[in-house]
């Protein structure tokens, strides 16, 4: 894990607080250097005041203030670069001059001024170099080399004293910034992988409400209806057993059938709760650009469209007056566009034995050339039925219109002229078809 700008700025004063340092270490070196670049500029100040007639004592302070500068070279290199030119003719400062270098070349500084100034130390070096030299070779008159061996001698010392600092401080500077730019780079990957965790998250909170709900609107469409056509046929038993045994009989297996069916249906949504299996046999992929869309995102299985007679015919049972029209080729569709047929199918009826018992109702299917359209019309309730009294939690409608809007249908429900209600969806052929 990497320390960002916060982190060390939080470390205390380990890593700020010390001027312009970051480290203690880097503390202690700076002094060190100072001390000892100080150390060899008095030194050197006490020749320097016997070659130009100065006093001694005048000539170690000066070396010592000029050698102390090397304290501030990581805040003002270019101005302990500049120091150490200005001393090459008092033959003062070598540390400072290799240290300086060093440290501008690894700095911030643009290049062009590094190398103005190592040019700067470089003739420098090489005049005073070339100065001492001549004078040694002319105080020598045995010694007779030749007028090449100076200016080369000099030359070499000079590049010695100029280059090497300069090259690996540039190194050093590349590797910092080199290390400093992965820093940010982990950083940013660090800060990338925060985001995509808390996309995760909210795509898994958003998957386990979509299950949630969709689990809810299985288990009221298996219920609801069920339970209300058991409860018409309870109602009808009780009218009719007085009066007719026979029929009475036939409504009590008809009302344990459909008991023993909503329980199977029961288990079965429980059983896979409880054993945590997959309820669909594909999965649909969800991208995280779709929460909070209606989507549908786990295709069961569950009835198809060619049950919607075998509905009918239990709301015929139950008493209720259906017509059931089918216009069109009849062909099979995707999973999950017949399932939700069939679902808006059984659910209108169900709001029709709820809400307008004894109305005359029509179911119509239409296959066409790439949808299919349902649509359930009742009229007005028949006043002389008796109503069942069913209990109604407004969540049918709701859950036909999520069905329908999550395959990328259309969905409208509404009152008649008549009286009655109507309830109309159309799916697309091809909405949740495998591959789409």
């Amino acid at each position: 894990m990497t320390a960002t700008g916060a982190d060390r700025e939080a470390a205390g004063p380990t890593t700020r607080g010390y001027w312009w340092w970051e480290r203690r270490r880097s503390v202690a070196l700076d002094v060190g250097l100072a001390l000892v670049s100080a150390l060899e500029c008095g030194l050197e100040g006490v020749a320097f005041a016997g070659d130009t007639g100065l006093p001694v004592s005048l000539g170690v302070v000066f070396g010592l203030l000029a050698g102390s500068v090397l304290l501030v070279r990581r805040q003002w290199p270019i101005a302990v670069v500049l120091v150490s030119i200005a001393t090459t003719p008092a033959e003062m400062g070598y540390l400072m001059g290799l240290v300086g270098l060093y440290t501008l070349a690894a700095s911030e500084v643009p290049r062009r001024i590094t190398a103005v100034l190592m040019s700067m130390t470089l003739v420098g070096t090489f005049i005073v170099t070339y100065v001492r030299l001549k004078q040694g070779v002319d105080a020598d008159a045995d010694f007779g080399p030749g007028d090449w061996i100076v200016p080369l001698l000099s030359l070499l010392v000079a590049l010695g004293l100029t280059a090497p600092p300069v090259l690996f401080g540039l190194y050093i500077g590349a590797r910092r910034r080199l290390m400093e730019s992965l820093r940010e780079r982990a950083d940013s990957l660090e800060r990338e992988l925060s985001l995509l965790a808390d996309r995760a998250e909210e795509r898994a909170e958003w998957a386990r409400t979509e299950e949630r709900t969709r689990i809810a609107r299985e288990m009221h469409d298996v219920v609801a209806h069920r339970v209300s056509l058991m409860v018409v046929h309870a109602a009808a038993l009780q009218a009719v057993a007085p009066k007719d045994p026979a029929k009475a009989v036939r409504n009590a297996a008809l009302v344990g059938d459909m008991g023993r069916q909503a329980l199977t249906e029961l288990r079965e949504m429980l059983g896979v709760l409880r054993s945590g299996d997959p309820v669909a046999p594909r999965v649909t992929e969800v991208p995280l650009a779709s929460v909070g869309r209606p989507v549908s995102v786990v295709v069961e299985d569950g009835p198809r469209l060619d049950a919607v007679e075998v509905l009918v015919g239990e709301s015929r049972a139950a008493g209720m007056t259906v017509e059931l029209s089918v216009e069109g080729e009849v062909r099979p569709y995707a999973p999950e566009v017949e399932q939700t047929a069939y679902r808006v199918v059984q659910e209108a009826l169900t709001n029709v034995h709820k809400h307008a018992a004894g109305a005359r109702t029509w179911v119509r299917l239409a296959h066409r050339g790439a949808e299919v359209a349902m649509q359930v019309e009742n009229g007005p309730s028949d006043a002389g039925t008796a109503d069942a009294g069913l209990p109604s939690g407004g969540n049918g409608l709701v859950g036909m219109r999520e069905r329908v809007l999550g395959l990328g249908g259309v969905f409208v429900s509404g009152p008649t002229d008549a009286g009655g209600f109507r309830v109309s969806a159309v799916l697309p052929d091809a909405a949740g078809a495998p591959g789409v």
